[in-house]
């Protein structure tokens, strides 16, 4: 039975803030608008949620779409409703955040996407609509929560060495920790697996890799084990 609302009505929208590192610095997904508004102006990878979708499944399908990005971890982050926020009239957006390797995605535009790559988080463009305050947010989160919860793993290859671990906290924390100290820290937790191989083809003194475990990590959560560095 066709149902008329008595009040207007706002659009919803998704837009995903997909973090990415590749061994040095943070980095983070945008997407240069091939439409107006704010053609050629770089945005979060988003749009609007289909009436026959959930906004996690139009998440997932506008990054997919726009990007060719997709099997990515994704959580809320936060939703944006402020009134003017978008040109076109009153539209609340729903966001969502993601920790992936940089190196592992090869992004590429598409839909109403001319462009798609990744930007080192200290040196990005201009954004459109509210898509600054959406990374800040996003960023607060991420550097909230890797100090609590073992996220960071998820920015890592597998394996993986005690100084590239210590720089990707430094990248996402924005502050420089001492060598003892970090690692003395982060090997007290107990959720590292020091394996009995060695970074290989290197000039100097190879250093030893390491893994997460995450069982072990959970095991210890369960017995009320806070992580934290």
């Amino acid at each position: 039975m066709a149902f008329e609302y008595e009040f207007p009505r706002p659009a919803l929208a998704t837009d995903c803030v997909v973090f990415g590192f590749d061994g040095s610095a943070l980095n983070v997904l945008l997407v240069k608008r091939g439409i107006e508004p704010y053609i050629n102006v770089y945005a979060f990878p988003g749009g609007f949620v289909h009436i026959d979708e959930t906004v996690d499944e139009c998440a997932r399908r506008e990054l997919y779409e726009e990007t060719g990005v997709k099997d990515v971890y994704m959580e809320q982050l936060y939703t944006f409703g402020d009134i003017d926020r978008d040109p076109r009239g009153r539209v609340v957006t729903v966001a969502y955040y993601a920790l992936v390797r940089s190196t592992d995605y090869f992004p590429h535009g598409g839909t109403d996407a001319s462009q798609a790559g990744w930007f080192k988080i200290n040196e990005l463009p201009p954004l459109a609509f509210d898509h600054k305050k959406i990374l800040e947010t996003a960023k607060q989160r991420i550097q909230n929560q890797i100090r609590y919860r073992p996220i960071g793993f998820e920015l890592l290859d597998q394996k993986f060495t005690m100084t590239q671990l210590q720089t990707l906290y430094e990248a996402v924390l924005e502050r420089k920790f001492d060598r003892r100290n970090f690692s003395s820290k982060i090997l007290k937790t107990g959720v590292l697996d020091i394996l009995d191989e060695k970074v290989q083809n290197v000039a100097y003194r190879a250093p030893r890799l390491m893994s997460f475990n995450r069982e072990r990590y959970l095991q210890l959560t369960q017995e009320g084990f806070n992580f934290e560095i």
